[in-house]
């Protein structure tokens, strides 16, 4: 069987998974599709979870949290069994990757914890990094679904690791991007034009892929989701349950947890997660 001729299912159409489905169908691959709101006039849409599982060797699962993907599991059970792989690529508490594991093996079928980075970009260009945990001859058979969107994949370990270290680096990206903001008011308060911040910041040891991103966009203002805040603020709060089932303290993203959390009761949830800048300019222009 040629790699293409792997049947894939996409479950969830949101802004990364959409982008996946095309690269999957540019690299020749035959891909059915289910999401949760329904979407009359995709492509190779399926009506259900089920139907999704029982078209397809290989479902990816792109849903928003633990909630959203073990429903998504418990409907696909029926029609799961020996020879598919599930592969979850949903940022979820690593209680529910466990437990998404649990009951897709239940049914005979292999489970992959495939969590990802890289944004809208990323996951158009097909550049997105797949951090993958299980076992390695399962995830053999599943590279060349991945590889069809992802530049890179690295095999974490078992089950759960890749989770954990999603949820880690997802915490540098918070806490950076509330660091850029808090600097950005600092900036202004003084005085001093925020395009010269970022003018300094290309010469400091500080200055990152991340930085180059998000901050020119901070200081146009320009919130385009790209990596929506409602979604960094959930994984912010699997930070801190990581952190307290550990015992440690975890004072950084705490801070940067209630920031967003103030932002997301403002309305701003839909936005970029880098809307935390509004929460520390334009003040100046306002009093």
């Amino acid at each position: 069987m040629s790699t293409t001729a792997l049947k894939t299912g996409i479950a969830g159409l949101g802004i990364i998974g959409s982008r996946v489905v095309d690269n999957l169908r540019e690299k020749g691959f035959e891909v059915s599709v289910w999401n949760r709101t329904p979407k009359p006039h995709a492509t190779g849409r399926v009506e259900s979870p089920a139907a999704l599982a029982a078209a397809c060797d290989v479902v990816q699962i792109f849903v928003r949290d633990a909630k959203a993907l073990k429903e998504v599991v418990a409907a696909m059970a029926p029609s799961l069994g020996k020879g598919k792989i599930v592969i979850n690529c949903a940022t979820v508490s690593l209680a529910a990757t466990k437990d998404a594991a649990k009951a897709v093996k239940k049914t005979g079928a292999d489970f992959l914890d495939v969590p990802f980075t890289g944004s809208r970009d990323a996951a158009a260009a097909g550049k997105l990094t797949y951090y993958a945990g299980g076992p390695a001859k399962l995830l053999e058979r599943a590279r060349p679904v991945l590889e069809a969107s992802g530049s890179a994949i690295l095999h974490t370990g078992e089950v759960g690791s890749a989770t954990v270290l999603k949820i880690a680096t997802n915490l540098v990206s918070a806490v950076t991007v509330q660091a850029l903001a808090e600097a950005l008011g600092l900036v202004e308060a003084g005085g001093v034009p925020l395009e010269m911040f970022e003018k300094a910041m290309e010469h400091n040891a500080n200055c990152s892929g991340l930085v180059r991103m998000k901050l020119p966009s901070m200081i146009r203002r320009d919130f385009t989701c790209h990596f929506s805040l409602k979604n960094m603020l959930k994984d912010a709060r699997y930070a801190l349950a990581l952190a307290a089932q550990g015992g440690m303290e975890a004072p950084v993203i705490t801070a940067a947890a209630a920031v967003m959390a103030g932002l997301e009761v403002a309305g701003r949830g839909d936005e970029d997660y880098s809307v935390l800048a509004e929460h520390y300019i334009g003040k100046t222009e306002k009093e």
